[in-house]
């Protein structure tokens, strides 16, 4: 516990050192930017994990990931038959070999573009992201748009949400700017919180509220984080968003459907290539380095060097030193090259290797963008929004994924300090 305390004033720490104008917050003023941040943080985390009467969102998530999976499964057996987990025509010797991951869970993330078009359509997202940036608001001073993006990064893309406050972003300031693009890089869409669920299910109950909560718990992070690196003043920015923007709309249920449809093919696709290129880099990296150190007789890999790297971030974190380098190469390939394969390798850690409270700490310092390729799909869809804010953008983008990183990690230690060893 008292190490994650410490990390939740290094992290803050961090990211004020990395101002650009560090005269225009004082350190005093920076404590209790970071005080606000993080105790509404450990609001929302207690009213989920403290209280019995709420806990049961987890058990119910996790009960609607499975509906999903289920059925999604269906559809597929339909179409790819055993190919995507349905009879086969064969005697099988080794079921364990039988998954496909591009037809038995990629697949998910299909009906999930489906159901936020159709939630959109029904009007219940917009008061959910509604209600989350009146609470941001109300708690952290934070006004009009910026609010508004961060609270639907939580649940859609992050270059979606920026379309919700588009008439805004060219006149806002380079710090308002920043906070929107850290709030995406500190989150994930819901479109992939159930595929996420899916595999961490079997190592960690109640899997899907972890990830729904640790999207939730970063959003006021990375407002931190982000004012912390580039200050800017509400006044700056207060410009009142009664409505938000129409990225979603659809005449009718079955347009919802099928325009929610087309964007979940182009998003498997894209998840799917993603996948297939950074595990090829990957291997050629391991190549290289494998080439580069046995004629001296060592062995190192790419994992090696990002726990090297990592292992102090995630020592912040609250993971006990025994156990920080196995952590800190999952907190590098989150970051070199992205979290849905730092949550495959964490769940297929074993318990000898991570304990149960580590395993915990790292679902939620895990849950975020904050990758390289996400940086690049990020800062393209930007550009396309407002092309006059070119130059901000793009100086901005790196610095962003730094902030977006100690959000997720000023998250971690939140839930390390609430899971004391």
């Amino acid at each position: 516990m008292l190490q994650s305390l410490c990390g939740l004033i290094v992290i803050p720490l961090i990211a004020w050192l990395l101002c650009e104008r560090r005269a225009a917050v004082p350190i005093g003023q920076a404590g209790k930017i970071a005080a606000g941040g993080i105790a509404l943080q450990f609001i929302i985390a207690g009213l989920f994990i403290l209280i019995p009467q709420l806990s049961f969102v987890f058990d119910l998530l996790a009960g609607a990931v499975i509906a999903l999976q289920t059925a999604t499964g269906t559809g597929m057996k339909f179409l790819f038959g055993y190919l995507a987990g349905g009879p086969t025509p064969f005697t099988v010797t080794d079921p364990g070999k039988g998954f496909v991951l591009a037809l038995q869970a990629l697949p998910i993330i299909v009906m999930m573009s489906v159901i936020a078009r159709l939630l959109y359509h029904l009007g219940i997202l917009q008061k959910v992201v509604g209600f989350l940036a009146w609470l941001l608001g109300r708690s952290m001073g934070v006004t009009g748009p910026v609010g508004t993006v961060a609270a639907a990064n939580v649940f859609v893309g992050m270059v979606e949400a920026p379309i919700l406050a588009r008439p805004y972003l060219e006149g806002a300031s380079r710090g308002a700017l920043f906070a929107m693009m850290t709030t995406g890089m500190a989150t994930v869409a819901g479109t992939v919180m159930a595929l996420y669920a899916i595999f961490l299910e079997p190592v960690l109950a109640g899997a899907a509220g972890h990830i729904l909560l640790a999207s939730l718990m970063s959003a006021p992070a990375a407002l931190v984080t982000a004012r912390l690196m580039v200050p800017w003043s509400s006044e700056e920015d207060a410009i009142d968003v009664t409505e938000i923007g129409e990225p979603y709309k659809s005449d009718s249920v079955m347009e919802a459907i099928a325009t929610g449809t087309t964007d979940g093919v182009r998003l498997v696709v894209s998840v799917a290539a993603m996948l297939v290129v950074m595990v090829a880099l990957v291997a050629l990296v391991d190549m290289a380095l494998s080439a580069a150190t046995s004629p001296f007789g060592a062995t190192v890999s790419a994992q090696q060097i990002f726990g090297w790297v990592m292992t102090p971030l995630a020592l912040l974190t609250g993971i006990p030193w025994s156990e920080a380098a196995q952590a800190g190469q999952l907190i590098g390939v989150k970051t070199v090259l992205n979290e849905l394969l730092a949550y495959l390798q964490l769940a297929d850690t074993g318990t000898t290797v991570l304990s149960d409270r580590s395993r915990l700490i790292l679902t939620y310092a895990l849950c975020g963008f904050a990758n390289f390729g996400s940086l690049g799909i990020m800062t393209g869809g930007l550009l396309a929004l407002c092309p006059d804010r070119r130059v901000d953008i793009l100086s901005l983008g790196p610095r962003s994924l730094v902030s977006g990183l100690l959000a997720t990690l000023m998250t971690g230690a939140v839930i390390g300090v609430m899971t004391p060893p």
